[in-house]
């Protein structure tokens, strides 16, 4: 064997080594994707509803709470980011932190002191690699968001946002994540989750049509609503089940499109590697002619050569 067709084989082996590995990763994701895109899609309505739910009492109930009131005594703003944790899932981490520079820069234009937080290694190792500094992050749980750590990462939010002291309270919170649409659509969205002033962007308002207090237009009434034992006391009890819900809900979104991700991105790695084989064995087969061509042109030279002499 040639020194061509030997460079060709132990690429073709390579190659046929890497499309084990991408098709395998493509199978686990495709195998997971259902119960997480279940898991997405069934938050969804509850979400909805309890933000509903809270903005009835906030809008309602003639109550300053500080849910809606915007804070004028300091100008940071927490900024939670959702990553992967790992990669081989396409633009998927790439977009959504592209997305969190553009909001950083516009919140640095309005004057404001962004301060991060991370879900995802990928975004933990992009900030600190440019030496951001990054109050609290989540790792190993991106395609898998556990209970413990949605409540968790509630808790450290919600504390920061009603937090008085001016230095480490935060008068906005912000998340970037991944919305599910479907296996070959994510759209990456930028939502403000405190204060209770923009809950919802135009397509879920559009979704939420038709649903009990939904005002599509300023004519029509919005329901009135009598709070047992009062205002506070069902505020107070909504706005933890508020935070920790829409968390969930974003980091379940985030956990479907980054295995919707993966998939896609494995099936093209798996489709360019079984081109790359054809090319490479195209390339090996005229190797291998033109080294026949080559032996037999000099079997022929050389038996001239002996009938001549």
């Amino acid at each position: 064997m040639g020194a061509k067709q030997r460079i060709y084989k132990q690429r073709i082996n390579s190659t046929q080594t890497l499309k084990k590995v991408f098709r395998a990763m493509e199978l686990i994701a495709a195998s997971r994707i259902g119960k997480a895109r279940d898991a997405a899609t069934q938050a969804g309505p509850y979400e909805k509803a309890l933000t509903q739910a809270v903005a009835a009492v906030a809008i309602h109930g003639d109550l300053k709470h500080p849910l809606t009131t915007t804070r004028e005594d300091t100008n940071r703003v927490a900024v939670l980011t959702v990553t992967s944790d790992r990669g081989m899932a396409g633009a998927y981490s790439a977009t959504i932190l592209r997305e969190t520079e553009r909001l950083l820069e516009r919140l640095r234009s309005e004057g404001k002191e962004p301060v991060l937080y991370t879900s995802g290694r990928r975004a933990t190792a992009y900030f600190r690699f440019r030496n951001r500094e990054i109050q609290s992050s989540w790792e190993g749980e991106s395609d898998a968001p556990t209970a413990e750590t949605i409540r968790e990462i509630g808790r450290e939010l919600l504390g920061a946002f009603l937090d008085e002291n001016p230095r480490t309270g935060v008068s906005e919170v912000y998340l970037v994540f991944t919305r599910f649409k479907n296996l070959v659509s994510q759209v990456p969205e930028v939502r403000q989750m405190l204060p209770l002033t923009v809950v919802d962007t135009p397509e879920a308002d559009e979704e939420r049509e038709g649903e009990l207090g939904f005002v599509d237009h300023p004519e029509n009434a919005f329901p009135t609503y009598e709070f047992e034992p009062n205002e506070r006391a069902v505020l107070d009890a909504l706005l933890p089940l508020y935070v920790e819900n829409r968390i969930r809900n974003a980091l379940l979104q985030a956990a479907a499109s980054e295995l919707a991700s993966r998939q896609q991105a494995m099936h093209t790695a798996t489709q360019n590697a079984e081109e790359l084989i054809t090319d490479y064995t195209r390339l090996a087969n005229s190797a291998r002619q033109a080294e026949i061509t080559q032996e037999i042109s000099e079997i022929v030279s050389g038996a001239d050569a002996l009938a001549n002499g």
